[in-house]
């Protein structure tokens, strides 16, 4: 399980923080721009998704889209990566049960299956499988 963290546009910011206060460093970086996704100007240069570790620490972030802001304690995501279909599938529908389920499991422009729920207790949850890489 991995901590999932969510910025209201400053992730970069924040990346370049806890690199040097953790003595870490940003293992993959992708903005909002460089995806295929249509989004409004000011948000090119924001976070769609990177991973940061430091020694055995490891967590993933992002920024939010404008008008989606979060609030701290809001901000926070636990995200659960699967190596098969079948456990993503019952695990997704399993933790589900009595919550919301914001981004239904779909298959996404980066190679994986992905979703998206906050379970019945609210905490939110990201659910990931990579499909495997041709050649």
């Amino acid at each position: 399980m991995v901590p999932y963290l969510n910025f209201n546009g400053n992730a970069g910011e924040a990346l370049a923080f806890y690199s040097k206060a953790l003595n870490g460093a940003v293992e993959f970086q992708q903005t909002f721009g460089e995806s295929p996704m249509e989004v409004p100007a000011e948000a090119k240069d924001f976070i769609m998704h990177a991973t940061f570790r430091a020694g055995d620490l490891t967590f993933m972030v992002s920024d939010c889209m404008p008008g989606q802001p979060v609030a701290g304690g809001s901000n926070l995501s636990l995200s659960i990566h699967f190596t098969d279909l079948d456990s993503i599938n019952k695990t997704f529908a399993a933790l589900s049960e009595g919550g919301t389920v914001t981004m239904e499991l779909q298959d996404t422009f980066w190679g994986a299956r992905f979703g998206m729920l906050n379970d019945k207790y609210g905490f939110q949850w990201m659910f990931n499988y990579d499909y495997p890489k041709e050649g």
